[in-house]
Formats: C-alpha cells, sequence, structure tokens
C-alpha cells in the first residue's frame, strides 16, 4: 500500500526550543495513524507543517507526492482540517456553514447546497440545518465542524484533538464517523489525548516525545513491547483488602494501586496468577475479580514517555 504521507527528518525549532527533531512517520493511504505524545511533545507542531501553516527547518514531507513546501497548494487541496477546537461560525445556520466553505472553495451556489445537504445528512444534522450553530449541543459543532472539513471531498483528513472536551456518547458517534470515512477510503492523521480513542480508530501509532519518535507500531505491537501484564484482584468483603493487597504486593514484587476493593499490579511472570490464586485460597479470601490481562495502551505510553497523556499543546506551547 502507498504512502499518502511520508515524513523524513523534519525538523522545527521556535527560538531555542526544537519542536520537531528529525521525526520520521508514513501514513499508508485508507488507514488511519494515531499520532501520540505527552504535553509539548510536537504533535500539533508535527500537522501545522503537514497542513503547509508552518515551514520546517529541515527535512521533508509529502502529502499525496506533493512536497509541504515546494508545492503548498497542491497539498492544500488535498487536504481538510479539524482543530482542537470547532471552528464553525456561530450566528451562520449549519447550512450557511456549509455553504460558505463550499463558495470559497469556488463551487458554484447549486453544487455548494448540494453538498451541504448532503454532509448535513451525512452527519445527522439535517434537522438542525436551519438553526444557528451557537444553539448546537458540543457534539453537534464537532460534527459541523468535521463536515465543513470535508465539503471539497479531500483524500486525506488531519484531525488534531478532534473530541476534546466531548462527552462519551458524543466521542463513540464521532469515531463512528471517522471509521466510515476511513471505510470509504480516506486517510486520517489523527492526534489524541485518549489513549482509548487511538486504540480504537488507528491502524498504526506514532509516539513522539520532545520532539523524537520513540515508538512506532500498531496498538497490539506497542502493548507487547512493555512485556508486562496487569493482574487485577478484587475482595469480595472489604475487610480481607489488607491480605490482598499484601498478597499482591509480595508475589508481584512492586507496591500495587488500590482503587476501593480492587488491587492491581503490573507482573512480567504469569505464573504469579496460580500463585495468587493458592496464596489467597489458603487465607480464606473470595474474590469476585482475578484477571491477568495485556498492558493497556495508557500504560505503554506511560512506560515509553515516563508521563501521562494530557492535553496537546497549543499555540502559546510551540510543540
Amino acid at each position: 500500500m502507498d504512502q499518502a504521507i511520508w515524513v523524513e527528518g523534519l525538523v522545527k525549532r521556535f527560538g531555542e526550543t526544537t519542536a520537531l527533531n528529525g521525526v520520521d512517520l508514513g501514513v499508508r493511504t485508507g488507514t488511519v495513524l494515531g499520532l501520540l505524545g505527552p504535553n509539548g511533545a510536537g504533535k500539533t507542531t508535527a500537522v501545522r507543517v503537514l497542513s503547509t501553516l508552518l515551514k520546517p527547518d529541515a527535512g521533508r514531507a509529502t502529502v499525496g507526492g506533493y512536497d509541504v513546501v515546494r508545492d503548498a497548494n497542491q497539498v492544500r487541496q488535498l487536504i481538510g482540517l479539524t482543530g482542537q477546537y470547532a471552528a464553525v461560525d456561530e450566528l451562520l445556520t449549519g447550512t450557511e456553514n456549509l455553504l460558505l466553505i463550499g463558495r470559497l472553495l469556488g463551487m458554484p451556489r447549486g453544487k455548494a447546497k448540494a453538498r451541504a445537504r448532503e454532509l448535513l445528512a451525512d452527519f445527522g444534522l439535517s434537522e438542525a440545518a436551519d438553526r444557528a450553530a451557537k444553539t448546537y449541543s458540543g457534539g453537534m459543532r464537532r460534527r459541523l465542524d468535521l463536515a465543513a472539513s470535508l465539503v471539497g471531498r479531500p483524500p486525506m483528513l488531519y484531525l488534531d484533538e478532534p473530541t476534546t472536551g466531548l462527552d462519551p456518547r458524543a466521542r463513540t458517534e464521532l469515531w463512528t464517523l471517522i471509521r466510515t470515512l476511513v471505510a470509504g477510503g480516506v486517510t486520517v492523521l489523527l492526534t489524541t489525548q485518549y489513549l482509548d480513542e487511538a486504540d480504537h480508530l488507528a491502524d498504526e501509532i506514532v509516539v513522539i516525545d520532545r520532539g523524537k519518535v520513540i515508538a512506532t507500531g500498531t496498538p497490539e505491537e506497542l502493548k507487547a513491547k512493555t512485556g508486562t501484564q496487569t493482574l487485577a484482584v478484587r475482595a469480595e468483603d472489604e475487610a480481607h483488602l489488607p491480605v490482598v493487597t499484601s498478597v499482591v504486593h509480595e508475589l508481584a514484587e512492586v507496591p500495587p494501586e488500590v482503587d476501593g476493593q480492587r488491587v492491581t499490579a503490573p507482573v512480567t511472570d504469569p505464573a504469579v496468577l496460580p500463585a495468587v490464586v493458592r496464596r489467597l485460597d489458603d487465607a480464606g479470601v473470595v474474590v469476585t475479580e482475578l484477571t491477568l490481562r495485556n498492558s493497556s495502551l495508557n500504560e505503554v505510553f506511560l512506560s515509553l514517555t515516563g508521563h501521562p497523556a494530557e492535553d496537546d499543546d497549543t499555540e502559546g506551547n510551540p510543540a
């Protein structure tokens, strides 16, 4: 499968701050690449370079075979961009917002209106088409913003923190829309602070920290890289919590985390599970949960970067 986006040795500096320090990545056509990293890692800077909004100081990037510096106009015709916050005109209706984008793209008025109706239907906004965007819920605004980025039918879509501030239901709805777009052949570059989002949507993931790529692979490949699993034990009786904590601590050889009556700890030896069963059985402890699972993407992220996933950088922070 060919590379829709190709980045090699990308460098971008802001004064003494190096936001991107030799980044390499590729996005295969018709797939989702998740770009992850802690606060200030350089994710948004990479998106801005690939959007032709910033010029790199070194390295090369192509989108659809076009160089982002030399062929900036051609690149812009291939991409749609949705930023961290919905960029719709709140005084205009849903239809008027999309019609405006269509006209700015040079569409005849009739064609722009037809495209607006089509997108509003696709994104479940037809009933709100004639309402001012300021009356929309957060999820509706994000859907309208995403629809606006697709007016020109771009083959590539950049989603920079697309579900920031949305409730779980609205996030799930947006995930479904993104999957539908990808199934239709759209290539997606996704930055997100929600690691479950990357786990659900991304075909491949690139983790960057301090402007450098520190890991690449599918979600499952990255989970396997930590070499650890997570043991979880929940006691039926809260009075047995100290015993469970002590047993898990001793056998896992690390201090466990305690959340209510649930005790968890990372383990590298699967033989720990039957050992815990024997020890708790001997102690007469009844448990309602006893599992050994692979590491989550959150745990992988923390292991790789030493930081939790947080809100991405903003324009005030050049990374």
